[in-house]
């Protein structure tokens, strides 16, 4: 995203990601669309939409204001919005334990996203594009719950390739509309856009299909703890990159985990 954005909007990044995981899908996407039944198909269309497309522009739009590294720490509470998106749209049961620990990350991600403005302009704009990726969390919240209730019987790899090469038309149509095919293709434009593309086939194709065996296999509770991963890996990019991160920063993610920790600990053992 950093690359891309570079010399490219968040709109035409976000939608090179995903015309270019729905290309890299669509042979796919061909062959197993037929297995999938009539009735699932919007479902399947849905899931791409909601896991895939949206999240793709609010990360690319955060990105803009907000350092890798940050947005990475936020990326942490997914598993927190599995839970109250499963009790909030898919009655899933809701704890003691599950309250308090959601308390915690939030007051963790209320930490972290005031954490590098000084001013309360800074903080403002901390907290707008921060938000970015707070609904994009949501999102993936939700998502997990619907294809692990909706779309149980369909396999990964079908879900995968027929959500992304159906929501890659409308990136497609979102790349014209932008005027990227108007741009002067210098060699920065280049970069960006393989940058942007290798996040598509990567990033999206490949990981969303990996994302949903897990799903399937472990539940979509154990699937969205991947996430306790990707703060760690975004604060290495950042580090290579000169992002401001310090011990403040590591605190609130302290604090984030902690609470995706005791919302989660006891639902294994119940």
């Amino acid at each position: 995203m950093k690359f891309g954005l570079k010399e490219l909007n968040s709109f035409q990044v976000a939608a090179l990601r995903i015309s270019s995981g729905g290309l890299f899908f669509l042979p796919f996407a061909i062959k197993y669309i037929r297995q999938i039944p009539a009735n699932k198909i919007f479902y399947v269309f849905i899931s791409g939409t909601v896991g895939n497309l949206i999240p793709a522009l609010l990360f690319c739009m955060a990105e803009e204001g907000i350092d890798s590294a940050l947005t990475g720490m936020l990326n942490s509470l997914t598993p927190i919005f599995v839970i109250i998106t499963g009790a909030l749209f898919f009655n899933a049961k809701t704890g003691t334990d599950k309250v308090i620990g959601i308390s915690i990350a939030f007051v963790g991600c209320v930490l972290l996203m005031l954490s590098n403005g000084e001013t309360f302009e800074q903080q403002y704009q901390q907290l707008t594009f921060a938000s970015f990726v707070l609904i994009a969390t949501i999102l993936y919240g939700y998502n997990v719950n619907f294809v692990a209730r909706k779309l149980n019987d369909i396999g990964s790899l079908q879900i995968a390739s027929v959500a992304l090469s159906f929501n890659g038309i409308i990136a497609f149509s979102v790349l014209i509309f932008t005027g990227y095919f108007s741009l002067a293709f210098t060699h920065e434009v280049w970069v960006a856009t393989w940058a942007s593309i290798v996040l598509g086939v990567v990033g999206t194709a490949i990981a969303t299909a990996l994302f949903y065996v897990l799903v399937k296999r472990a539940g979509s509770i154990f699937a969205s703890m991947v996430t306790y991963g990707m703060p760690f890996v975004a604060i290495g990019w950042g580090i290579v990159y000169g992002e401001k991160f310090g011990l403040r920063q590591v605190i609130c993610l302290l604090i984030i985990l902690a609470g995706v920790y005791i919302t989660n600990r006891k639902r294994a053992t119940s």
